[in-house]
């Protein structure tokens, strides 16, 4: 094959983000689809944190636009001296890296820092709206698919000053243009508990409601919202601020936290509202100040029993709240911004929590002893669980790991291609081992629906047969002795039936990984499968479609290419009714199935919405209910 100059592309303007949108929001799944929203509140919020705006509305309109407005300056209009022929705007939309956070003239902190995300968000939309307002008139312009559409108009008067961005992202783009209202609810709440004094709206005009967020105590008044009070170990968070952070003093520091009692606990970090889901060195800084600052405290007042020595998890553990810091130039591992790498952050975010946390503690003796006494306990709880592992160990050093009797095992344990597919009842469990590739696909079948373990005690949980035999298989341990390195399958595939029973066992499966095997979630390595709920047959040719959705459009899409063609449509009651052909086809083949992969784009979101849906308290599953009903009418014929 010849390469010679007649190969060599040079895209123009924005067709490298169309190309290669992955570069730039990771992808086009769903949480990229949304990540186009994140970009537009971050440009809004960095107005208000620079102190020039007080309110942000984001409306998700019937049509499935989005628009984003600030009361801030408004993006300049005027032309640049580079581009005389364009103005500002024209060029900020639609050419990458161009914008004002490139120095601190214009923001002092900022989250958007490279002039990229509001001009991928126009390259990545079917149509983008612009308007301003400043310099006493109304500005607009419209683009399409990253190019300008119209010229930029001056309307009507105004004294009002903002920007307001209205886009719908391209189907061409993106499978899914559907944006979920849950997702944009906690990003707007976040953008407001990140900044005092700042009132977010989010206006869902395709079920005509409205919130607005706004805390006045910023997180403090976040943390308590998010815990009750009968949760926390101690009453009051333990929170602060400091105006000046970092050598130069341009930068602000804010945290809120409080302990509980449970094991898990949610730690949301930010850097110029950005949210690090990741985390990253301002974490490392804080986990490091608590764990010193605590066990120096017990070492103080002699409070650390004979034998025991604390671990960081035995402090960290049940840490619930949020750090938030605003300083200029972050550095961040990728576009996305998911992890913080500026060098010098952890030293000096270890130095101003653990000063604070020190005069925290022994200014009120009696409050920090109950978070000493909490720490001990779970210092004795892991050291004679790791005696008990170590008993285990030496008992089994010499056997072989015993598999679940139902398991059946692929050939290879190469990581890299092997899968383990979960599946429910020995039906569906015997068509998926016919269907399966033995090479590399292992079928596990459960019996029945598994154990909610959001809501059982540790006594049920160690005894249930069909947690034990998960655990087993995947063979990487469970809860805090978890190691992803031991995980026996590349992929862990959930393969439920295509109905409301099949979604409810998903839901018990989720909620088990997610809680006991949080790691294999993060690391991406679960999945749901997405086997057809019907068969379309139109004479010799067969097609699936996944829900009642699909169907019907496939059935339309038939008949309008031919009005009186005859279509039999067969509706399966479960993976057991599959033949192994057709499941091996339609959900196990990688070169024509679909997975979903499991991803936590807000772990303060999902850490609520299993304790609301799964957990103990009845009346909170019950309010979910009322809250999706209209949902549930215009969405399921009901």
């Amino acid at each position: 094959m010849s390469y010679n100059a007649s190969q060599i592309e040079v895209l123009e303007g924005l067709e490298g983000v169309r190309r290669r949108p992955g570069m730039y929001i990771g992808g086009t799944d769903e949480s990229a689809l949304h990540h186009l929203v994140v970009e537009l509140l971050d440009n809004a919020t960095d107005e208000a944190s620079s102190g020039h705006a007080n309110r942000i509305q984001v409306t998700l309109r019937k049509d499935g636009a989005v628009s984003v407005w600030d009361n801030g300056r408004g993006i300049p209009v005027d032309p640049l001296p580079r581009y005389p022929d364009r103005s500002a705007l024209e060029v900020i939309m639609t050419t990458l890296h161009a914008g004002g956070k490139f120095h601190d003239k214009a923001y002092e902190t900022a989250g958007g820092l490279n002039g990229v995300g509001v001009s991928v968000v126009n390259a990545l939309s079917a149509w983008t709206e612009v308007v301003v307002d400043r310099d006493g008139h109304r500005w607009r312009q419209r683009f399409e698919r990253g190019v300008a559409a119209s010229p930029l108009e001056q309307l009507d008067a105004t004294r009002r000053r903002g920007t307001l961005v209205t886009f719908l992202p391209d189907g061409d783009i993106f499978p899914l243009t559907r944006f979920d209202s849950t997702r944009l609810l906690e990003m707007c709440r976040a953008k407001a508990y990140l900044n005092r004094g700042l009132t977010v709206t989010l206006r869902d005009e395709t079920q005509d409601a409205e919130q607005v967020f706004s805390y006045p105590d910023g997180m403090r008044d976040f943390v308590r919202e998010l815990i009750p009070e009968e949760r926390r170990v101690i009453a009051d968070p333990f929170a602060g601020m400091l105006e000046r952070f970092g050598e130069d003093g341009r930068g602000r520091m804010e945290w809120a936290l409080v302990w509980t009692p449970e094991e898990r606990g949610v730690i949301l970090s930010y850097c110029n509202t950005i949210p690090t889901r990741e985390g990253g060195v301002h974490e490392t800084g804080l986990r490091a100040a608590l764990f010193k600052s605590v066990r120096e405290f017990a070492e103080a007042r002699n409070l650390i029993p004979k034998g025991v020595e604390f671990a960081p998890e035995d402090v960290l553990d049940g840490l619930n709240g949020v750090l938030s810091l605003f300083i200029p130039n972050p550095e961040f591992a990728g576009q996305t911004k998911d992890r913080l790498t500026n060098h010098g952050v952890t030293r000096r975010v270890e130095a101003v929590i653990k000063d604070s946390l020190d005069h925290w503690l022994h200014g009120a003796p009696e409050r920090a002893g109950s978070l000493v006494e909490l720490v001990v306990d779970r210092a004795r709880e892991r050291l004679n669980r790791k005696k008990s592992m170590a008993r285990v160990t030496r008992k089994s050093v010499t056997t072989r790991l015993t598999l679940p009797g139902k398991l059946t095992d692929c050939i290879s344990s190469d990581t890299t291609a092997t899968e383990l597919f979960i599946v429910e009842g020995d039906s569906a469990g015997g068509s998926a081992k016919q269907a399966r590739d033995r090479h590399t696909q292992a079928v596990l079948p459960l019996r029945g629906k598994i154990l909610n373990v959001e809501q059982a005690n540790l006594e049920k949980f160690e005894a249930n047969v069909e947690i034990k035999n998960l655990i087993t298989a995947i063979g990487a341990g469970s809860g805090r002795a978890f190691e992803l390195e031991k995980v026996r399958y590349g992929r862990v595939i959930i393969m439920t039936d295509a109905d409301v029973d099949g979604a409810h066992i998903a839901s018990l499966l989720l909620t088990f990984f997610y809680r006991h095997m949080t790691p294999l979630v993060h690391g991406g390595r679960l999945f749901l499968a997405q086997p057809p709920l019907y068969r379309v047959s139109v004479g010799a040719e067969t097609r699936y479609a996944l829900d009642d959705a699909a169907k019907e459009a496939m059935v339309a899409a038939i008949t309008r290419k031919k009005a009186n063609a005859k279509v039999e449509i067969s509706r399966f009651k479960g993976l057991g009714e599959m033949d192994p052909a057709q499941l091996r086809e339609t959900t196990m083949a990688p070169a024509s199935r679909h997975l979903l992969r499991v991803v936590v784009d807000d772990a303060d979101a999902t850490h609520d919405a299993l304790d609301r849906l799964m957990g103990k308290r009845p009346a909170e599953r019950f309010r979910f209910i009322q809250e999706k009903a209209p949902f549930a009418r215009d969405h399921l014929d009901i």
